[in-house]
């Protein structure tokens, strides 16, 4: 079964001067308020399409990494992933890093650090962004 997400987005004006929105069509979620300013110089109170990628990219990883686990009959008490996402005006997304930490009983440091590896090849938005360097950062198991 093909499931299909939906988001939109608006525009208006120059692209310094103008701005827009981002809006999780499917699920209703919300309407983030954009510009390129934002983008570009960074903001605290507008998304950019940065932040909505880090957004996407952290949430397949923790599932991807919830996966694997499974897969060795293991399962976390928690999963916290970060994604940096670097935006440079002229070139794009030019780098991502990922930060996971995890608490997983029944797994040490280094199998866990092996499988974070793994798992970020594995998840399906990283395999879109394939173009980007995604590198892990930091790996926490608690």
């Amino acid at each position: 079964m093909t499931v299909i997400s939906t988001a939109t987005a608006t525009w208006s004006g120059t692209l310094p001067e103008g701005s827009g929105t981002a809006t999780l069509a499917t699920s209703g979620l919300g309407t983030f308020s954009t510009s390129w300013k934002a983008r570009s110089e960074g903001s605290i109170s507008l998304t950019t399409p940065e932040e909505l990628v880090g957004a996407a990219l952290s949430a397949c990883y923790a599932m991807a990494m919830s996966h694997a686990l499974g897969g060795k009959d293991l399962v976390a008490t928690a999963i916290e992933v970060r994604a940096n996402v670097s935006f440079v005006p002229g070139e794009g997304i030019t780098h991502i890093g990922l930060s996971v930490a995890a608490d997983v009983p029944g797994l040490g440091g280094a199998d866990f650090a092996a499988l974070a590896e793994e798992v970020k090849g594995a998840c399906p938005v990283s395999q879109a962004l394939a173009g980007t360097a995604i590198e892990l950062e930091e790996v926490t198991l608690a």
